[in-house]
């Protein structure tokens, strides 16, 4: 085999092992979301019609950040068509699952489905895609903020979660706006505007106090939930020149729980290798993946994932190690060695210095 395979070349091998089902729209699904819809619905209006204590307003924002977290991956699953197919109902569906989110869906079908899945972990096309030693170099703002020691910035990334989704929901907005036809563009801008202009009249109805309860802290924590499977599903895995699955992605494991109210979404390799495959069987595609190409498959509890994360520095160099800037030291990436607890190597040569440090004619 070569050392890295197209999608395609995986799907022909395991869709013939796959019930037909497995590619036709489970409506059903939606009874999951409504039942988080119902709960959402249900935390709002408690908490802005009734003057409850500090403590059960606090629970009632802990299982709103969760449900509305739940709902965005939902919606993620009905913008790739997996439960719905008529494309206006489907539209309708994930802009109120990711009504919460505050995400249209056009805007996550341009950015997600026809971007990140198709050029995952490009170092230039991948807009989800984290930048490398040489890009780093483009950028003095961000290049001042990785001389900041590995530890202090892991802690803040790992606290900045909380906003990731929402801040980089505003960033794809801002790039891909211009890609969609000046005629449909005045429909991108309604489905940004209309989730926030909801969230904050509902501010001046019931006041600042009950609406931190009901979205801003809810949103932070949905923020929280959401980004922690994103960053794990591909950070830890190399830059590749192919799209190949077992390669770029990473699934997670998580209590059994845990993937009903999150609708598998911890199943990441598999989404990418069928995202038209509905995510209750992609238990199924994942024994196919693992009896075929068990050596490639990339597997790993999350919270083992997520201290991964922490240990490790988010900029590449030469496509398959994580390399920390101010310190010169390489990790190994997913299939090239990766060991959080162990550096391996110390780069201090003038070509890596030259990439990641400021030429003499760059100020900072």
């Amino acid at each position: 085999m070569k050392e890295y395979e197209s999608l395609s070349w995986y799907a022909a091998r395991i869709k013939p092992h796959l019930p037909k089902e497995a590619f036709k729209p489970v409506p059903s699904r939606l009874l999951g979301g409504l039942a988080f819809l119902i709960i959402a619905i249900g935390g709002i209006l408690a908490v802005s019609l009734l003057e409850l204590s500090l403590w059960l307003n606090l629970l009632i924002t802990i299982v709103l950040g969760a449900s509305y977290a739940s709902l965005g991956f939902l919606g993620h699953e009905i913008l790739h068509g997996t439960v719905v197919r008529k494309p206006w109902l489907r539209d309708l569906l994930g802009a109120i699952t990711f009504w919460p989110l505050c995400t249209g869906p056009s805007l996550w079908r341009k950015w997600h489905n026809m971007n990140h899945h198709v050029h995952t972990q490009d170092e230039h096309k991948d807009p989800d895609a984290w930048i490398s030693a040489s890009e780093l170099e483009k950028k003095p703002l961000v290049r001042l903020l990785y001389r900041i020691p590995l530890a202090i910035r892991a802690t803040f990334s790992l606290f900045s979660l909380a906003l990731t989704f929402t801040v980089h929901s505003f960033r794809m907005f801002t790039v891909y706006i211009k890609d969609f036809d000046p005629r449909n563009r005045p429909k991108v801008w309604v489905q940004l505007v209309l989730p926030w202009v909801s969230w904050i009249g509902l501010l001046f109805a019931i006041g600042f106090v009950k609406w931190l309860f009901v979205f801003l802290l809810p949103l932070l924590i949905a923020n929280f939930i959401v980004m922690a499977y994103i960053s794990t599903n591909h950070r830890l895995n190399p830059l590749v020149p192919v799209n190949d699955p077992l390669a770029n992605s990473l699934s997670v494991t998580v209590p059994k729980w845990v993937d009903a109210i999150h609708f598998n979404f911890s199943y990441h390799t598999e989404h990418h290798l069928f995202p038209s495959v509905n995510p209750k069987y992609y238990p199924l595609v994942k024994a196919h993946i693992k009896k075929n190409w068990p050596e490639r498959y990339h597997e790993m509890p999350f919270l083992k994932a997520m201290v991964a994360l922490f240990k490790t520095p988010r900029i590449y160099y030469d496509q398959k190690e994580l390399v920390d800037p101010r310190e010169g030291m390489m990790y190994g990436s997913l299939g090239n060695g990766l060991n959080p607890n162990q550096i391996i190597s110390r780069r201090s040569d003038d070509d890596f210095q030259s990439e990641i440090k400021p030429s003499k004619n760059t100020d900072v």
